[in-house]
This record gives C-alpha cells, sequence and structure tokens, in this order.
C-alpha cells in the first residue's frame, strides 16, 4: 500500500513538473482581454485604476503574412449568384489585375485583405438568405439593421472594462455622441475611445480617436489637460495633441475649427459679489484658469463628426478638433468605450448612417436605375465616389439630380462606386441596396482614402468597357451636379478627343508638410509642380482618354498615385506626351467648396442641402443655392 501511495505521489509530482515546464515554455492564455489599447505609456499615472498589465505588442507574431494572390484568389472565386445580382460587380473582375499588383499605393494590401475577410462573410450570408428563403419552415423577417438613434440612459455603473456602446453601421459625417457624466473618483481622470472591429488574428481594435481627460495633469504638466491621439496594431501609438496645446505649438484648424480652444489653460476672469476679500483681485473679481471638466460637476460633452475630423464640444462651447488620420476614418469606428473616473448619466448617439426600408418607399421604380441600352452609346456615364454607409447621401442623389430626364431617359448613365465596409452589418444593407436599386458597382477593397485613385480608374472601365459613352464623368455622393448644364457644356465646347473638363488647377504644388492630408513625399512625386488637373467634385473626360487608362492599368503600365484628381492629371499629362492634343477647358461655375447661385456643380452639400437644391430647380428653374 504505501509503495502504491508513494508510487502516485512520484508519478503526480513528475506530471506536475512536466506541466510547470509546458507552461513555462508556452503560458496558458490570460484570464483577461489583452486590452493594449488602454496602455498608453506616455503617462503612468492615466492608468491607475487598469486591472490588467499592458500588452507586449510584437504585431510579426500576431499578424501572419499572406501572400497577396492568396488574398485576391478569394475574392474572383465564381459565385452562384443571379445575373441581377451580377449587375454590381461589372467592373469587378476587371479590376483583379490592378489589386494584385499594383500596390503601390499607402494601405493597399491592408485594403485588399480586409476585402476578402469582408466579402466572404458577406457572402456567406447571401447564401444563408437563399437557403432559408427556399426552406418553407423558417419564416424569416426582413430586420432592419442600421438604426438612426442609440442611446443609454441610467449607465452609472462601469465595471472593469468600462461602458461600451456599439454602433452597427459605423458613423458618417453629421453623427454625434454626446456622453453626460461628472467626473469622479480619485484623480477624476476618464477616457473616450471610438474603436473599430479588429481583423481575425488581431487581438486588439484599431483606435480612431482615443479622448484622454486628465484633471490632474501627468509627467508633462501638472495642470489640467486633454490628449487625443489613434492607436493600431501596425503603427502602435500616433503622435499625441494635447489641449492646452504646448508653448511651441502652433494651433492647427479643423473643419474651420480650432484644434484647441485658445480659453483652455488660460486665465478667465469672472465678477462676483465679494464674500471673501482674500480671493478677490482689487477690482472685486475672481481668476482661474478655464478647464471644461470639473471633478464633481456634471459635464454635457459632445463627440461630431465633421468633414474633416472630429469636433468636441464640453457645455456648448467648442473645445477641441482633431483631423482624422490615414486610414482611421468615422465609417471605420464600431464602438465607444468610455472608462475611468466618471459617473455616467447617459450617452446618446445620433445621425447615425442608415438606409431606407424600400417597402415602405412608395416611389421605388422611379429611384431604381434605367437598364442600359444595349449597343447603344451614352452621351455621359457619370460615377460617383461613395463610402459603404453613406445611405442617405446616396438616396438624396436618387431623389435629385438622378432624375433629370436625360438620367431618366438612359440618355446618361450613374452609377455610385463603393468599395466594401469591415462592418458585416453595412456590407449586408449594401448588398440589399445594389440590388434594389441597380446603380452601384462594388469595388473588391475596403475603402481607404489612399486608394481612392483605384475608384477613378474603374469608372473609365465602366464607362468605355461595360458600357459605351462618349464623355465619362467623376463626381462625389455630396455634390449637386446639373447634368442638363453638363451635356450643353459638351456640346458648346465640341471637342471629342482629348478633353479635360472641370475647375482645372494649372500652378499647383505639393504639399510637402507631413501634417497635411495632402501630404505627398519626393518620393512619390520628386518635382515641384503637378501637370494641370481638375478639381474633384467633378469633371469630365473624352471617352478616348478614359479608353486610354482603362488599357494601361490593364496592362500595368499607368503611375499609380494617391491623390485621384491629380492622378487624372499625370495619367493624362502622359498621355499628351504620347502625342494626344489635350483641351483644358476650365470651368468656373464648379465649386469646390460649398455653392454659389449659377453653380454647374456644388460640393459639400448634405442631403437636405441636396433636395433643396433640386426643389429649387423644379420650382425656380435656376440654379439657386439655398440657406442664406
Amino acid at each position: 500500500m504505501k509503495k502504491w501511495y508513494g508510487g502516485v505521489l512520484t508519478t503526480s509530482l513528475l506530471m506536475f513538473l512536466v506541466l510547470g515546464y509546458c507552461v513555462m515554455r508556452k503560458p496558458v492564455k490570460e484570464s483577461y482581454v489583452t486590452s493594449s489599447v488602454y496602455f498608453n505609456m506616455t503617462n503612468p499615472l492615466e492608468w491607475i485604476n487598469a486591472m490588467a498589465p499592458p500588452a507586449a505588442h510584437q504585431p510579426e507574431k500576431i499578424t501572419q503574412v499572406i501572400s497577396a494572390e492568396i488574398v485576391v484568389s478569394d475574392l474572383f472565386i465564381k459565385r452562384n449568384l443571379s445575373a441581377q445580382e451580377q449587375q454590381s460587380l461589372s467592373t469587378w473582375y476587371q479590376l483583379k489585375r490592378l489589386v494584385t499588383h499594383d500596390q503601390v499605393l499607402p494601405n493597399a494590401i491592408e485594403a485588399v485583405k480586409e476585402a476578402s475577410v469582408a466579402w466572404n462573410n458577406l457572402m456567406s450570408a447571401v447564401e444563408r438568405e437563399k437557403l432559408d428563403a427556399n426552406d418553407s419552415s423558417v419564416k424569416t423577417g426582413k430586420q432592419k439593421q442600421c438604426p438612426h438613434f442609440l442611446s443609454k440612459t441610467n449607465a452609472t455603473e462601469i465595471d472593469a472594462s468600462g461602458f461600451k456602446l456599439r454602433f452597427p453601421c459605423g458613423l458618417t459625417q453629421g453623427s454625434s455622441i454626446t456622453i453626460i457624466g461628472i467626473p469622479n473618483g480619485l484623480l477624476g481622470n476618464f477616457r473616450i475611445d471610438l474603436t473599430g472591429e479588429p481583423l481575425p488574428g488581431e487581438p486588439d481594435p484599431p483606435v480612431i480617436l482615443h479622448y484622454n481627460v486628465r484633471l490632474h495633469g501627468d509627467k508633462i504638466t501638472e495642470d489640467p489637460v486633454i490628449v487625443q491621439n489613434t492607436w493600431t496594431i501596425a503603427h502602435d501609438w500616433g503622435e499625441e495633441e494635447r489641449c492646452p496645446l504646448p508653448s511651441d505649438e502652433k494651433s492647427k484648424k479643423v473643419d474651420e475649427l480650432e484644434q484647441c480652444n485658445e480659453m483652455v489653460g488660460n486665465v478667465i476672469t469672472r465678477h462676483v459679489i465679494a464674500t471673501n476679500k482674500s480671493s478677490l483681485a482689487q477690482d472685486g473679481s475672481k481668476s482661474r484658469k478655464y478647464f471644461p471638466f470639473k471633478q464633481g460637476y456634471l459635464s454635457v460633452a459632445t463627440l461630431r463628426v465633421g468633414s474633416e475630423g472630429i469636433q468636441m464640444t464640453v457645455d456648448g462651447k467648442h473645445i477641441t478638433s482633431f483631423a482624422f488620420r490615414e486610414t482611421l476614418e468615422p465609417w471605420l469606428v464600431s464602438e465607444v468605450r468610455i472608462s475611468g473616473d466618471i459617473k455616467l448619466i447617459s450617452v446618446v448617439a445620433s445621425g447615425l448612417p442608415t438606409s431606407e426600408d424600400s417597402e415602405h418607399i412608395s416611389d421605388l421604380e422611379a429611384l431604381k436605375a434605367v437598364p442600359l441600352p444595349p449597343r447603344k452609346r451614352l452621351d455621359l456615364f457619370v460615377g460617383v465616389f461613395s463610402t459603404a454607409n453613406n445611405f442617405k447621401r446616396r438616396m438624396a442623389v436618387r431623389r435629385t439630380w438622378m432624375q433629370y430626364d436625360a438620367v431618366r431617359s438612359g440618355q446618361v448613365a450613374v452609377r455610385f462606386f463603393v468599395g466594401l465596409h469591415k462592418n458585416q452589418m453595412v456590407n449586408e444593407e449594401l448588398w440589399n441596396e445594389a440590388r434594389t436599386y441597380m446603380d452601384i458597382q462594388l469595388m473588391p477593397f475596403v475603402d481607404y482614402y489612399s486608394l481612392i485613385a483605384w475608384k477613378t480608374i474603374a469608372i473609365c472601365v465602366f464607362g468605355t468597357e461595360v458600357i459605351s459613352a462618349k464623355f465619362v464623368m467623376k463626381t462625389d455622393d455630396d455634390a449637386f451636379v446639373r447634368v442638363d448644364e453638363i451635356l450643353s457644356s459638351m456640346q458648346r465646347i465640341n471637342v471629342t478627343r482629348g478633353l479635360l473638363y472641370g475647375l482645372i488647377n494649372s500652378d499647383s504644388h505639393p504639399h510637402r508638410s507631413p501634417d497635411s492630408k495632402w501630404f505627398i513625399s519626393p518620393e512619390e512625386w520628386p518635382e515641384e509642380t503637378y501637370p494641370p488637373w481638375a478639381h474633384g467634385p467633378g469633371y469630365v473626360v473624352s471617352s478616348d482618354i478614359a479608353k486610354t487608362i482603362s488599357s494601361k492599368q490593364r496592362k500595368g503600365r499607368l503611375k499609380m498615385f494617391k491623390l485621384e484628381d491629380v492622378a487624372m492629371g499625370i495619367w493624362i499629362s502622359e498621355i499628351k506626351k504620347k502625342g494626344l492634343e489635350v483641351k483644358y477647358e476650365k470651368e468656373e461655375r464648379i465649386f469646390n467648396e460649398g455653392c454659389r447661385d449659377g453653380y454647374v456643380i456644388a460640393h459639400y452639400q448634405g442631403p437636405r442641402e441636396m433636395l433643396c437644391l433640386w426643389q429649387k430647380i423644379e420650382e425656380k428653374k435656376r440654379a439657386l443655392c439655398c440657406g442664406e
């Protein structure tokens, strides 16, 4: 018995040692979720309440390297799709060489990799939907997946992971998040993070905006400070932006608003009734440094998405602006996370991207694209840049300038060019929208600003190879286009070859400041000036130029450049060197920013403005702007 007991004890001890050795060599996964996004080591005090240690960043061990050919093969597998569904993929397969080989643009590989994941998930959902439709025992009810409004009241309890509110379909320009709460606790420090979706195999999501309020300062200052930043698994923390600004830093403007309100951190004086003479100045006024948040006091803070960045207002005052950074656009946001020393009262998100329910649209047939006439050459093809969750903008275009007689008669065709989204719900809504209206061309990559030149190429492909149009036009989904005036201008100019029509810029220089949204390094463009180009809200090229661009990309001979409107100018310049006589027709009635009476194209128009402009054209028969 003793021998048996001793044998068991020896065996157990040996097993324990072997297990311990294995755990040391390959530790058991931690019980907590790695949360490297919450550990900005620029300030140790910031994380005093954190429950878990910072995760070690070893991207080379986390992200598996996948060749472009393997990734692309998933995107271009033939699917069991109907003829109607195939219409939204007319340029998809013709861009295979482009997305496989021309990956010199920033974020190209990431965009294709992310698109592969998104496309496989979307196609799986489409297959399930078809199976359920054929199964009479399965009752399927179409539910709206993208809400316009979300709220969470009585959000007083924040657990170890903080408060979270998900946005099923991301954010878009005009979206806002209002947070009502009271900074409390030992330090009163809290943080707001707008996060995206992590890719498979990546433990943490990207942080599109990290908004950190430090009421008792940090290692740089003892005064209260707001720190804004971004985080990705590939690049870790970016360069932080502080408010108040450091003394040696100049304030920048985002959406015409200051990066940091000059009031923050400066002494403000207010007149009070004297109760304690020792705390008052000689003139009976009381002075203190202004900071928008105060420990123990209620604050109403609103983050609002603009066209260039995210603005923060507190109690009605503009406080900070934060410009979007490359690959971290607002449509990527899937969740807001709030943590730290704050007692939350409520969180409300409004202006969220949502699609219209086609079952409740009375004029649905009038909004669907007119079937393309076979073997008929169109006068004009218009390709519209759009982002997946810009549902309202596309509907506004359908209800307004896509109702011109020339469009409804088939003389002019209009299509939206839309990249895939990283969010499954958005892609499903987009797919249903494409099937309903038949005016969307899906792109085999995820939308990033640095890749919009790929869409320009796709527009040229569609306008010359999918259909045949005399002229090909590019515009944006926030631009109002007077189609009738574009056609009249083409007749007036009376040029059918070598034409670039638009707001021509003949003397522009590359932006060499890394802080600029349009930054171009000498490696990308070594010359001091660009060739003539037309501003992006809208320009027209003749079919010979569009056909040459389509042909050159198919043969891999097209120089890639991330600024799409400038890229068109560069491509035309190269064609010109081969002997083409180019006519640059400048149109002063194309307004790059805003609207002026008599416009041909008015840019930066929201859905309400678009509807208003169309109403004025129908009623007044004139191109009059809305508002004051």
